[in-house]
């Protein structure tokens, strides 16, 4: 009987377990169905129309409040995706952020600008924005300039395509910043060689320099490097050859004295020989 009675008890025991756990579980369903009737009606309420969203977005932009603004102009963009009020949003999102120097999500939105309106009055501004970022990215000369090329490309992109638009002055004034960058980093490449006395790796980044950036101010003590290190290789023609068109093209420069002074303690002085590629790319004056 008492075996029975603890197996009745037993059994009852689980009945109102399980009872509990229906009824816990009708509960917690009423209360979830109504926190998501709750949460529903919070997010439909906190909806505000485009033009409320922009209006305030710009009130906080003209007051300086920079990061309600951006928020602003990001809500407005994903409440009301693909209208006017979100087009505008995005490329003033994009002038926000740089504003903020959150340079990251400013390339984002003027891409995604440029991406879905890209023949809008301002697709050119966009452009100017992702050129912008990078500039403000652009480190010293000493690390990589992955951020001075994407600056450089970007900004070419704007003159490329909207050559009358009222940025491409300053866009082209940045383009030249950048292009004597990158021959700096060159520069300071062919230096560490130099100095390694790896004269052939030297060369050939100098010669990048000549080739590709000879409209900087780097190209001088590029010419003279040439002459520097073709000399301590022995290839004498070569260092003549950068020498004559040092002193052709920057009679002068500081850098041609240096070269002439160096040819001459070999015995040698600045002489052109035809048929290399200093000669065939300056020809008779500077380009």
């Amino acid at each position: 009987m008492l075996g029975i009675f603890q197996q009745s008890k037993t059994g009852m025991a689980r009945k109102l377990v399980i009872a509990g756990m229906v009824v816990s579980a009708g509960l917690l369903a009423g209360c979830a169905k109504k926190n998501k009737d709750a949460d529903l009606n919070a997010y439909v309420e906190s909806i505000d129309p485009p033009d409320v969203l922009y209006n305030q977005a710009l009130a906080n932009l003209e007051a300086g409040r920079l990061a309600e603004a951006s928020k602003k102009f990001t809500a407005l963009d994903k409440q009301h995706p693909y209208t006017e009020w979100a087009r505008k949003a995005l490329v003033m999102g994009a002038f926000t952020n740089y504003r903020l120097a959150k340079y990251d999500e400013a390339v984002s939105m003027a891409k995604r600008y440029i991406s879905l309106y890209p023949t809008s009055k301002e697709a050119a501004y966009a452009y100017y924005i992702v050129g912008l970022s990078y500039y403000r990215q652009i480190p010293d000369v000493t690390r990589d300039q992955k951020d001075t090329r994407r600056a450089m490309e970007a900004m070419q992109e704007l003159v490329d395509r909207y050559p009358r638009s009222e940025y491409v002055a300053d866009a082209k004034a940045k383009i030249r910043l950048a292009r004597e960058q990158l021959a700096g980093k060159e520069m300071q490449i062919g230096r560490f060689y130099l100095e390694r006395k790896q004269y052939l790796a030297a060369i050939r980044r100098f010669r990048v320099v000549v080739e590709d950036y000879s409209n900087t101010n780097q190209v001088e003590e590029a010419l003279y490097r040439l002459v520097e290190g073709n000399y301590a290789i022995g290839l004498n023609p070569e260092a003549q050859t950068a020498a004559a068109v040092l002193g052709r093209n920057y009679p002068q420069s500081r850098w041609y004295k240096d070269a002439y002074k160096l040819l001459q303690k070999g015995g040698l002085e600045p002489q052109e020989h035809k048929g290399g590629w200093l000669s065939k790319m300056f020809g008779k004056k500077k380009k």
